[in-house]
């Protein structure tokens, strides 16, 4: 990307302009009225007061430019971001600002969220431009589009050398009228380039016996042996990566795979990072040590770290790992849960104008809560001073703490914690964005589902079942697709990728957590939209955007398993999963495809490729498919059911074939199970590798070292 900064480089030396600083602020409103009346996000409705004449993305913002011969200003953000709340208050909500913006500039505002592929776009600009990206996100365009310059937050005020607002517009609006020319040209050589990288590359994944270690080692370089986590500061959760090395160490048994685990999620559950009180995963902590976090809160994070906290709970037993789930799950299903089903996106990190507010404790307000006797055993557990251990920006907020435990106290939550927990609620809640997405919510759908049929937690499974049964029926279009994004009755913008990818996955779970084959063909339904709408037919891989998609500007694949996993990624699980259950080799053949996409070795790169990886570990296998069949009533078959479960088996697909009716379903989805009966009448359990299986057996521990056989045998085979 970075060959293209020169062209960046051209229009800041025409502007005079550097990227800025990162001042911290307040949001306060102000009446005024701009075209975002009407609009569900709620997001754009933030700025729907300002007094800046925003426009939602679309012809009519489009239109308006290329008539008056306007440049476009484009900010993209989200409504719990805490900088996009920043640059608003000092800049949107200021009528100096917004008469300038109004004069120069058709303004349209985006919501990342709902428009994902928009926002993605644009931030492959901003790093081919800069070499960074983040948000609030500002992009100046010419009237049709092609831009010619990118930042992030700017201030209002020029600061250190750097350009704000009012600075930065007048010197825009010379730059437009008396170098037109030079403008033009270097944004369509700039279009030409973000064309170029759309391109989809191949990068011969390199698929052999030796993979796993491979990249193991990779990503070991990037462990942060003293404070757990990969990389530094800031620090980010990486729930992929700990999949990963749950299969590798599963595989290996290497120690020191399994302390790089243990040791990251502890350190995040006894972390600033994590809600000691109300519970949840902060986004990222801003140290390498997990001490302050970034507050908010999003869905995908809570989805994708209680799965995690599941699996160490299957491979180690320790009751710390299963508590942690299920206190994510109580906070998801206490303050996320939608009446209709389904979840909100996110918490902001702001309350009343600043951030972490709802969330730090002085010390004085801990004892008066607590009382005198219990604060010092408190304070110790926590890390309680009197000076307060938050280093925040905002200089009022000495003597606050960021409550944390102690690295060596893994206790349950007490009396203490409970009280403070009540007084908390008495605060003013940072706002929560109540929009429904898709994708996100496909994600805790795998989550609940994985966790409900593994910890044996029937209310789990059951709000898996409510969020899917009201995407299924409410979130569809007039052809039966899929819509990415519900609010206060609106179901709007077409689905991309992400949203069929991670929705096939979570009902291919609340397939193996029920055994409803209606899920089971609901799943192979929208893993065949997905190949249907986004299968690139020539290099093979998922673009984010559908064909024909008339909204799309760019086509790409996406790969990077980053904050969220990719696509192709998720994808490249389901179908292996799918294929293992159905026999369906088309499905095969599209995983081979994905694969050879990514890069010939990752290295330390493989930070960021942390669910693809497992889905790798998966297609080497070995991968089983177990089938039990038996009354699904009785108790044998329950226990049978339950101890499978319960067990650490990320390559296995679980089958059931009830002995209760004649054809059942699964027949016709799964015809390798037509044959395998339950035995003598009791719950039989056929463990199968690649359909051809081992002797039927209604013997529990003879089904467990059946499969640890297997896997054996074939580690020696490979080896």
């Amino acid at each position: 990307m970075r060959q293209y900064a020169w062209l960046f480089v051209a229009a800041v030396c025409l502007l005079g302009l550097r990227n800025p600083a990162f001042p911290f602020g307040q949001r306060e409103k102000k009446a005024a009225l701009n075209h975002l009346k009407g609009q569900k996000s709620p997001y754009l409705l933030q700025h729907a007061t300002n007094p800046v004449d925003w426009f939602p993305w679309g012809d009519e913002a489009f239109a308006k430019a290329r008539r008056e011969e306007k440049l476009i200003f484009l900010s993209i953000g989200y409504s719990t971001c805490h900088w996009c709340h920043v640059m608003e208050s000092e800049s949107f909500q200021d009528p100096e600002v917004a008469a300038l913006m109004n004069e120069v500039f058709v303004s349209i505002i985006i919501d990342r969220e709902e428009r994902p592929d928009l926002d993605e776009h644009f931030l492959s600009v901003s790093q081919m431009l800069t070499g960074t990206g983040g948000w609030p996100l500002t992009i100046i365009m010419t009237p049709d589009g092609k831009p010619f310059y990118a930042a992030t937050y700017i201030p209002k005020d020029s600061t250190y050398g750097r350009l704000g607002m009012l600075e930065l517009v007048p010197k825009v609006r010379d730059l437009w009228k008396t170098r037109h020319a030079d403008v033009v040209h270097s944004a369509e050589m700039i279009a030409a380039g973000v064309v170029k990288l759309a391109e989809p590359q191949f990068g011969g994944f390199l698929q052999n016996a030796n993979v796993v270690d491979r990249e193991t080692q990779g990503i070991a370089r990037m462990f942060d042996a003293s404070n757990g986590g990969f990389g530094s500061a800031p620090k980010f959760p990486r729930p992929s990566l700990c999949f990963f090395l749950l299969r590798s160490w599963l595989e290996s048994g290497d120690p020191q795979t399994l302390r790089m685990v243990e040791q990251t999620l502890q350190s995040m559950r006894n972390g600033g990072i994590y809600d000691q009180i109300g519970f949840g995963f902060h986004r990222y902590a801003t140290d390498a040590a997990w001490h302050v976090p970034h507050f908010e809160k999003m869905l995908y994070d809570q989805a994708l770290e209680s799965l995690a906290y599941t699996e160490a709970w299957q491979a180690t037993g320790k009751d710390f790992y299963r508590r942690t789930a299920d206190e994510i799950f109580t906070y998801v299903l206490r303050d996320l849960a939608l009446p209709e089903g389904g979840f909100a996106s996110a918490e902001d990190a702001d309350s009343q104008g600043s951030e972490g507010k709802f969330y730090l404790w002085s010390a004085a307000e801990i004892r008066s809560v607590l009382g005198e006797a219990a604060f010092p055993e408190f304070s110790r557990r926590y890390h309680v001073r009197d000076a307060g251990n938050f280093d925040g920006p905002d200089s009022s907020q000495t003597g606050e703490n960021i409550l944390r435990r102690s690295s060596a106290d893994v206790a349950s939550i007490g009396e203490a914690e409970k009280k403070l927990f009540v007084a908390r609620d008495l605060r003013v809640r940072p706002f929560r964005d109540d929009k429904l997405l898709v994708d996100w919510n496909g994600l805790m759908i795998a989550a609940l589902a994985h966790a409900g049929s593994a910890l044996d937690d029937p209310k789990y499974i059951g709000a898996a079942q409510k969020a899917a049964s009201f995407i299924l029926a409410r979130m569809r279009g007039p052809r039966g697709t899929l819509l990415h994004r519900y609010r206060e009755g609106e179901a709007v913008v077409p689905a991309f990728a992400d949203d069929y990818a991670f929705l096939a996955w979570g009902i291919l779970e609340l397939y193996e957590a029920t055994f409803d084959v209606t899920y089971l063909k609901q799943s192979l339904e929208l893993i065949d939209g997905l190949v249907k709408r986004f299968w690139d037919p020539v290099a093979g891989g998922f673009f984010q955007t559908a064909l024909g998609g008339k909204e799309a500007i760019a086509r790409k694949k996406l790969l990077n398993d980053g904050g969220l996993p990719s696509a192709n990624s998720v994808a490249l699980l389901v179908l292996l999963k799918l294929n293992r259950i159905t026999g369906n080799v088309d499905y095969e053949k599209k995983a081979e495809a994905i694969s050879r996409l990514y890069p010939a070795e990752t290295g330390p790169n493989g930070i960021s490729f942390g669910f693809f990886l497992s889905a790798i570990d998966f297609s080497i296998g070995p991968s089983f498919e177990v089938v039990i069949a038996g009354d699904p009533e009785a108790q044998d078959t329950r226990a049978m059911l339950r101890k499978l479960r319960q067990k650490f088996l990320p390559n296995a697909v679980i089958i059931f074939r009830p002995s209760n009716v004649p054809n059942p379903a699964i027949i016709q989805l799964a015809p390798f199970t037509q044959s395998q009966l339950a035995v003598n009448g009791k719950a039989t359990a056929y463990v199968c590798q690649d359909f051809a299986c081992k002797l039927p057996t209604n013997d529990i521990a003879t089904m467990l070292s059946q499969l640890e056989v297997m896997k054996n045998s074939e580690k020696r085979r490979r080896d």
